[in-house]
């Protein structure tokens, strides 16, 4: 897994850009994150790097997460995760915070999305629903026939009807990061993130737009820019004020 870090959703507000630009944004407490663990080939057949989210109560906390946690002399804590291949050299102990990211950056925001209950196919599935006149009555919000008639006489696998909407993982991806603030251990990120105010989020490197990615994207439109051929007929930049004060 990419750079990652451990985070929580604390709400959303807009801020602005160096030019004016109102933006808006999802605050997230991304720190302190405390290295509880660090596994490697050699002893756990893989590399992984364990992150802790928040101190907690040593009688909040199960008995065998408790002896996890005093095995490595760490701080019981609310919220644990492991990320893989973790690319910053680290060790039990440390503590990580906002600051693993840039402003510009792009990241993934994994998150559980809010729960809706029971839903209807209209809701649920954006369908379109019955007619609302023409003799219609009580078919308003109903999917339709769902049979398949003689062959296979059976309702087919995967067919959308009513149920449970809500309360599964999903990722955003590629949202850039606004600001970063180190005193506060917040992120402001562009754009909405999954779940609730006050739920647990994950917070990586966008895997589709790393920062090398990034920095070449970057370089190759400042590159054409400057390769542009002038306007037909526009005056160097030197030349406008000569222009200017000759017409007075």
């Amino acid at each position: 897994m990419p750079l990652g870090l451990l985070g929580k959703k604390l709400g959303h507000t807009r801020v602005y850009d160096a030019n004016g630009v109102l933006i808006p944004v999802t605050v997230v407490l991304a720190g302190p994150n405390r290295v509880i663990q660090c596994k490697s080939v050699e002893t756990d057949g893989y590399q992984a790097v364990q992150l802790g989210l928040e101190d907690q109560k040593e009688k909040r906390v199960t008995k065998p997460l408790l002896g996890h946690f005093r095995k490595f002399n760490s701080t019981p804590v609310k919220r644990v995760k492991e990320f893989r291949d973790f690319p910053k050299e680290v060790k039990p102990g440390d503590v990580l915070g906002p600051t693993l990211f840039q402003v510009g950056d792009f990241v993934d925001a994994i998150g559980v999305t809010k729960g809706r209950g029971f839903e209807g196919v209209v809701k649920r599935w954006a369908f379109r629903g019955g007619d609302s006149t023409h003799g219609a009555k009580g078919w308003h919000r109903r999917s339709g026939a769902i049979g398949c008639r003689l062959f296979p006489g059976t309702v087919n696998r995967g067919m959308k009807m009513p149920g449970h909407m809500g309360q599964v993982r999903r990722t955003t991806q590629n949202l850039e990061v606004i600001q970063v603030r180190e005193a506060d251990n917040l992120i402001l990120i562009k754009g909405s993130i999954p779940g609730s105010e006050g739920d647990y989020v994950i917070i990586r490197e966008a895997k589709k737009m790393s920062r090398e990615v990034v920095e070449k994207k970057r370089a190759l439109v400042a590159a054409k820019a400057k390769a542009a051929p002038a306007k037909k007929g526009a005056k160097p930049a030197e030349a406008r004020p000569a222009a200017a004060a000759a017409k007075k």
